[in-house]
């Protein structure tokens, strides 16, 4: 009898309920094979083939290679927070167009912390956009090396884009005028 395919058993997981990382602990306990655990479970979650092996290229040295003995749920955990199992979500244009925006702005705060860029990406990728907009709102650009103009013109242009898509979330009208009123003072 055939074995399930490690694809199978992730959609198994997936479907019982199990997270991204539990369900890659359990395939990488059970088949002692890290790497395709970790493949299986980005494709039973609907990641592209060729997207799945550019991210797992860039951690596989790192956390698959040689793994810690019973090491599974950390580096699932570990996994997923750095984004491994992210499903990407297509972007309309206007979405396209705020992370235009959103990059725009990123330049102008003349220095971004490295999880803050990483927490972005993510939101970008699986298209959480009210997340990556209400981040940078709270943000601030540097005092030397920030350009307060084009960060807050940049917000407040997403913003807008922001608030013209379906049922756009009541948080993102407040950020606007709170972006609004920083550009008055940045003119």
């Amino acid at each position: 009898m055939q074995q399930p395919s490690l694809t199978a058993l992730a959609r198994h997981a997936l479907a019982r309920g199990h997270t991204p990382a539990a369900a890659y602990a359990l395939l990488a306990r059970r088949s002692r094979r890290p790497l395709p655990s970790a493949r299986a479970v980005c494709l039973a979650l609907g990641v592209p083939l060729a997207d799945a092996v550019h991210r797992l290229a860039d951690c596989h040295d790192a956390l698959l290679t040689d793994p810690r003995p019973d090491s599974e749920t950390d580096t699932g955990e570990l996994l997923e927070a750095l984004g491994l199992f992210d499903v990407p979500k297509p972007l309309t244009p206007t979405e396209l167009a705020v992370v235009a925006h959103f990059l725009t702005a990123v330049d102008a705060m003349g220095g971004i912390r490295p999880g803050h860029r990483h927490g972005l990406d993510r939101w970008f990728t699986t298209g959480n956009l009210t997340a990556a907009y209400l981040s940078l709102v709270a943000a601030q650009p540097m005092p030397r090396t920030g350009n307060p103009t084009t960060y807050w013109t940049a917000l407040v242009t997403a913003g807008e884009l922001l608030t013209t898509t379906p049922n756009p979330d009541t948080r993102i009208k407040y950020a606007l005028t709170r972006c609004r009123t920083h550009a008055t003072k940045h003119p």
